[in-house]
């Protein structure tokens, strides 16, 4: 099992750990809806070191990356970040990752830490066709960087006390390069997976026990805790937010899992499943990604099948967990077209019982 630099630093803390993604993992710390609402009421810290970064530069770097995602990169500027996805060439999406603009010639990705090595061979492929050289022109940069994702509405507050370049008041899905707790070179993105506010900070492997303590002192004052991935999970579940593996996969496309809105048709944006996608959006779906907040008493998890009134399947669980924030059981789930419409009555299977949910608008947690 691989372990992240902060691996000593969580079992020091006493974090429950687990592998995830290949990796030596803190599930959590004092308890799941203790870290879940500091992050959502105050601030936290995760360990996302695990997650996967590459880098294309040189003069094909944009039309590779244009390609190769479905969003539309030229809606970038430098500093801006978007979110997309990698069609897979036959309906359904290889990872989901940000895009970084650094320049016109340069571009800084993240995928997910299970997909790196899936992501880098499928992209590699077209990058060799392109005419990148890898390692060049296009470079797995995984190694070289430790990640903390800073998330909460005072995430920022506790940031500005580490730098003089002004980040309190960054926009949403932007990033700058800065000196961080006396660390040249620190990537700052006001990006996150809470819906929470706050910011996620790339910086050398050798940097990382320096930039922990830093961020944990200047963080004191506002009752900063360690968070661990069992609340992130339960935090981007409130959001809506897709996670690879559950709302999104091999076999579901963006458009199925409501991501209209990243599968951009301007022109001069030919992309891997354009055509097909574009099919589906004007012909529709036979399956479609909902939210669902339950109404009898159960948990819903990840497979469980979803049915009618009479028990026929219609779909299934692709995750589910009990709210804390919220305090009632929520989930997603791919169902077919006709049962999408809101408050429509679906049933979990738990058990070989068939317990009552109702179909809702996400996100679930809506900030006050």
């Amino acid at each position: 099992m691989k372990q992240t630099p902060f691996t000593e630093k969580h079992i020091a803390l006493g974090a429950k750990m687990a592998e995830f993604a290949g990796y030596n993992m803190p599930i959590s710390y004092e308890g799941l809806v203790i870290e879940h609402n500091n992050v959502r009421n105050n601030v936290g810290v995760f360990d996302v070191s695990h997650m996967g970064e590459f880098r294309a530069k040189g003069p094909k770097a944009h039309d590779f990356v244009q390609y190769c995602t479905s969003n539309n990169i030229d809606s970038l500027f430098d500093g801006k970040i978007l979110y997309t996805v990698l069609p897979n060439g036959k309906g359904g999406i290889v990872d989901d990752m940000l895009v970084y603009r650094v320049s016109d010639t340069e571009y800084f990705m993240v995928p997910n830490a299970a997909n790196i090595e899936k992501d880098w061979n499928w992209m590699s492929k077209f990058a060799t066709e392109m005419g990148l050289e890898l390692g060049k022109d296009f470079t797995n940069e995984s190694d070289s960087y430790a990640q903390l994702a800073v998330q909460g509405p005072n995430a920022l507050k506790v940031m500005q006390k580490l730098t003089s370049t002004p980040v309190e008041d960054m926009e949403y899905y932007t990033f700058k390069y800065l000196t961080l707790a006396g660390v040249e070179n620190v990537l700052l993105s006001t990006t996150g997976y809470t819906g929470a506010g706050g910011c996620e900070i790339y910086f050398s492997p050798k940097d990382a026990t320096k930039i922990w303590d830093a961020v944990f002192e200047a963080g004191k004052e506002f009752g900063i805790m360690p968070a661990g991935l069992g609340c992130r999970d339960t935090l981007r579940l409130e959001m809506g937010f897709c996670l690879y593996g559950h709302e999104i996969d091999d076999t579901t496309s963006s458009i199925e899992a409501g991501l209209n809105w990243l599968t951009k048709f301007e022109e001069g944006n030919n992309f891997i499943d354009r055509e097909y996608l574009e099919a589906q959006k004007a012909n529709g779906v036979s399956k479609k990604l909902v939210g669902f907040e339950m109404i009898d008493r159960g948990i819903p998890r990840q497979g469980y099948e979803i049915c009618d009134a009479e028990g026929n399947v219609i779909g299934k669980v692709c995750s589910g967990t009990q709210s804390p924030s919220l305090g009632i059981a929520i989930g997603t789930a791919h169902v077919q077209t006709a049962f999408s419409k809101k408050d429509s009555e679906i049933y979990i299977k738990v058990r070989e019982k068939l317990l009552k949910a109702k179909v809702v608008r996400m996100p679930f947690y809506k900030a006050q």
